[in-house]
């Protein structure tokens, strides 16, 4: 006869071995799981970090070259400074198109530099009695224009030297005395792989009240030697810390387009 401790211990049993066995699935959530982050990281970094921070930024070794909203933009790749000066002046002592700036070339652009230097001193901005600087010059036909409308003290400055005409010189870090020049052009803006030197040297030789004209392209391709692409006004006005601007206009400059005009401040 069973007590009722071992009938309900056998009870017990019994429940319990009529209990279904259960499978326990885990799901595949490894992968889903992964997704859901990623897009989520995704998500956050986009967020945390606009457009504008995934631009091309400017190198470590030109820490003083301004770039604003990428209107303005330093092309890289060079392995030194002299690397950079060595691949302008593989174009400054090609002879072939020394040759071709000297004769056939030479006629036309110092008479269209001419019209451009005539308009600006019918303007008033610069006179015969102005001393008077062409940045990158070559072979100094901005210079013979220069002259040629009547403003004699006129030289030019470039890495290649051409007596009487130009001299030689880095438009980085110009060999001359501050306060030396009433007028300064420039038509190699391009060129500069620190713009902010090159028009802090502007401004450092350029006179009280001095005038400053630069020529540059704003909607088309420069050449395999620009150092930088230009793709509005503001960046190179906001370069020029002591001046402020006279003019900006439409030219047709051998390839260049828009033409700055900059009166160095007085005071």
């Amino acid at each position: 006869m069973l007590t009722t401790s071992t009938k309900t211990k056998r009870e017990r049993s019994v429940d319990v071995n009529k209990i279904p066995k259960m499978k326990f699935v885990i799901p595949k959530l490894p992968f889903a799981l992964s997704l859901f982050f990623s897009l989520s990281l995704l998500l956050v970094f986009f967020f945390s970090f606009p457009l504008t921070s995934l631009r091309r930024p400017v190198s470590s070794s030109s820490p003083s070259v301004t770039v604003a909203n990428e209107e303005i933009r330093i092309r890289h790749g060079y392995t030194s400074y002299e690397a950079y000066i060595q691949h302008q002046l593989n174009k400054t002592q090609n002879p072939k198109l020394r040759k071709v700036w000297t004769t056939r070339d030479w006629d036309r652009k110092v008479r269209v530099f001419s019209t451009f230097f005539q308009r600006l001193s019918d303007r008033g901005l610069i006179s015969n009695g102005s001393k008077a600087l062409s940045i990158g010059a070559r072979v100094g036909q901005e210079v013979a224009a220069l002259r040629l409308i009547g403003v004699e003290d006129s030289i030019g400055l470039d890495l290649v030297p051409r007596p009487p005409l130009v001299v030689k010189g880095d438009f980085h870090a110009q060999p001359f005395d501050a306060e030396t020049f009433d007028f300064e052009f420039s038509n190699v803006f391009d060129h500069a792989l620190y713009p902010e030197k090159f028009v802090g040297e502007i401004e450092r030789t350029l006179k009280p009240g001095g005038v400053c004209v630069i020529h540059v392209s704003l909607h088309g391709k420069t050449d395999k030697y620009s150092a930088n692409d230009l793709y509005s006004v503001k960046p190179l006005v906001k370069l020029f810390k002591r001046s402020k601007v006279v003019e900006v206009r439409e030219i047709d400059g051998f390839g260049l387009d828009t033409e700055i005009v900059f009166r160095k401040n007085k005071d």
